[in-house]
């Protein structure tokens, strides 16, 4: 059975503070200097060419996103290096992540294993150095746990860890192990690269056995920060479904508006109507629902831990069905391999098991709720 963790010991400091659905100015700035950002160096076809070459890493990519934007230290306090920003920023450069299918270690590296950096409390040490080299995008890290780990999941044991995600490019490892937790050096440990269905998020068998590392915690401090990462990171992949739910309805709209068939545009047909209206009220839910995870971890609500779940539990799936539609509507089109639909797909049908599946997460909502697990 899955452990529920005490969400006041995996989230910031509580506070009773309103949510806050809406962007702020800041946050819409943000959006557009990562929006301009992406264009510019990862758009459909440039991200399906690197595919095709079987690298998706787009080359100079992550050193302007987290060193020239600085989104990779928006989660890290100021005196760290970091921007000392919050969850919510964090959120939006994974909307818009989420929107280009961008093969970028952001969620792995500066959401989930800098979150787990984080719960260690250091101001010194190699704790705050890596915090420090996180931040400025000189280094990567992933938390050596299969992507498909849900909060709250006990660490697996020590051995090859399978289906670790953006763990072929990644500098260190955060390895949990019995005694503790564990910064590793990638290169010291065995990382076999698999074939993803994403192909945009790369993912690998990790075995650090044998590799000394250096002990960053103990073993009950260790498990704490690893629950506060994934919960962070399940949190916040909501609002790259999000993006992705978004990018794939406004594509399906611009479609469907300059295709004709009989001598109208095919988006006319009211049967097109009706099933897209229903995505765009599918998409105002999983809005809400991502922005108030965003909100809730940046706040340290009281019942983060309840409203992640719902976040996931909701946007997953309003994913999976806006990219499907996405495909399906386009037709021919949105069959074949030039066009990036396919792309969309697959990134939300496998961010729909990763940090926990949705069936995962309405256990927890009906744990939390003391209602009865749906069936």
């Amino acid at each position: 059975m899955t452990e529920t963790p005490d969400t006041a010991a995996v989230t910031p400091e509580a506070t009773d503070a309103p949510l806050d659905l809406l962007y702020s100015e800041a946050e819409e700035d943000l959006r557009a200097a990562v929006r301009s950002l992406l264009a510019d160096r990862a758009d459909p076809q440039a991200l399906l060419a690197r595919i095709e070459g079987g690298d998706p890493y787009v080359p100079g990519l992550w050193d302007a996103l987290a060193g020239g934007i600085g989104a990779a230290g928006l989660l890290v306090p100021e005196k760290l290096g970091g921007q000392g920003a919050s969850h919510r920023e964090a959120a939006v450069v994974l909307e818009e992540l989420g929107r280009a299918v961008t093969p970028a270690p952001y969620l792995t590296s500066a959401v989930v294993a800098t979150e787990t950096l984080l719960a260690l409390g250091a101001d010194e040490g190699p704790v705050a150095e890596l915090l420090g080299a996180l931040a400025s995008g000189e280094r990567t890290a992933v938390l050596a746990v299969p992507l498909s780990a849900a909060p709250g999941d006990e660490p697996p044991a020590e051995g090859p860890v399978p289906a670790v995600a953006d763990a072929t490019t990644a500098d260190v490892l955060l390895v949990p192990r019995a005694d503790g937790l564990y910064a590793v050096p990638a290169a010291e440990a065995r990382i076999t690269p698999r074939v993803p269905l994403d192909l945009t998020r790369p993912l690998a068998v990790v075995d650090a056995t044998g590799a000394p590392g250096t002990r960053l915690a103990g073993p009950e401090e260790g498990r704490a920060a690893v629950r506060r990462g994934l919960l962070a990171g399940a949190g916040l992949l909501a609002s790259e479904q999000l993006g992705l739910a978004s990018w794939c309805l406004e594509e399906t709209v611009r479609h469907t508006k300059e295709r004709h068939q009989f001598n109208r545009p095919v988006g006319s047909f009211q049967a097109l109507k009706h099933r897209m209206a229903q995505l765009w009220l599918e998409l105002v839910g999983a809005r809400a629902a991502a922005r108030a995870a965003a909100d809730a971890l940046a706040t340290g609500a009281p019942d983060t831990e309840l409203t992640v779940a719902v976040a996931q539990a909701y946007c997953a799936r309003v994913a999976v069905h806006a990219a499907e539609e996405c495909v399906q509507l386009h037709g021919g089109i949105g069959m074949t391999w030039e066009h990036p639909a396919h792309l969309a797909l697959k990134r939300a049908k496998s961010a729909q098991t990763a940090l926990g599946s949705p069936g995962r997460h309405q256990d927890v909502i009906a744990a939390l709720v003391d209602l009865p697990a749906p069936a």
